[in-house]
């Protein structure tokens, strides 16, 4: 037996700033270390192992990467995995949400022939493209993302753990969506999953012998331990 420790990266944007979609060619700085520290103690706690680390050569990865094997007390190096830096959004890239939506709301009336339409009917345009991408991995007109890529990078990195062996990547939120390809029922997963995973969030991919199952997936250890903290009564 073996695992995939799968982990987003912990918060790039400070409580109430303006989130933007940021992607491998904008390379943000962790604002908080509490997410990643949160993944550590949920894996002491939980007495999973883990015998390699990886993680994407950003900042916010690698140090999420860092702050975990920290808090886990992992005598263990950081090992750069260039091939699950996060994707590139293209004309979004460092935009904000409603920037986002307008443009690919905009992108989809003009390749239906609508001219005109109002605001809010360009932004709910543009949220069901996202709302596509959250859910089955479509990707939205003009971003960069080689999905077969992507699934082979997966595939390639989970084959190569040896049996026996926990190993930790730390990544981004446009990669993990395609670890799921991993399973033999990627579209039964993502019909009773959401596939776009929480900031600081753990995923747990188990091979038995045979195949790829997901153990867990979106695991938030950070508002677990904030809720095991709140008075009860």
């Amino acid at each position: 037996m073996k695992r995939c420790l799968i982990v987003r990266h912990g918060n790039t944007f400070r409580p109430g700033e303006i989130p933007r979609r940021v992607g491998g060619r904008t390379d943000l700085p962790l604002v908080e270390e509490e997410r990643a520290r949160a993944v550590g103690r949920y894996l002491s706690a939980n007495g999973l192992r883990v015998d390699r680390i990886y993680a994407a050569p950003l900042l916010r990865t690698t140090r999420t990467a860092e702050l975990i094997a920290e808090e886990a007390r992992l005598s263990l190096p950081v090992i750069a995995e260039p091939r699950f830096t996060e994707i590139d959004y293209g004309p979004d890239e460092n935009k904000t949400e409603t920037d986002v939506k307008q443009r690919l709301g905009e992108e989809m009336a003009r390749r239906a022939g609508m001219s005109s339409l109002p605001v809010a009917e360009v932004l709910s345009l543009g949220e069901r493209v996202l709302d596509e991408w959250n859910t089955h991995a479509i990707v939205p007109p003009g971003w960069h993302v080689d999905v077969e890529g992507i699934a082979r990078a997966w595939r390639c990195f989970a084959s190569d753990i040896p049996d026996g062996e926990n190993v930790l990547i730390c990544t981004s939120n446009g990669i993990i969506r395609f670890a799921p390809l991993l399973l033999e029922d990627h579209a039964a997963f993502c019909r009773e999953h959401n596939i776009k995973v929480s900031t600081g969030s753990l995923s747990i991919f188990r091979h038995d012998g045979e195949r790829w199952l997901c153990d867990a997936w979106n695991i938030e250890p950070y508002r677990m331990s904030l809720d095991s903290s709140r008075p009860r009564g």
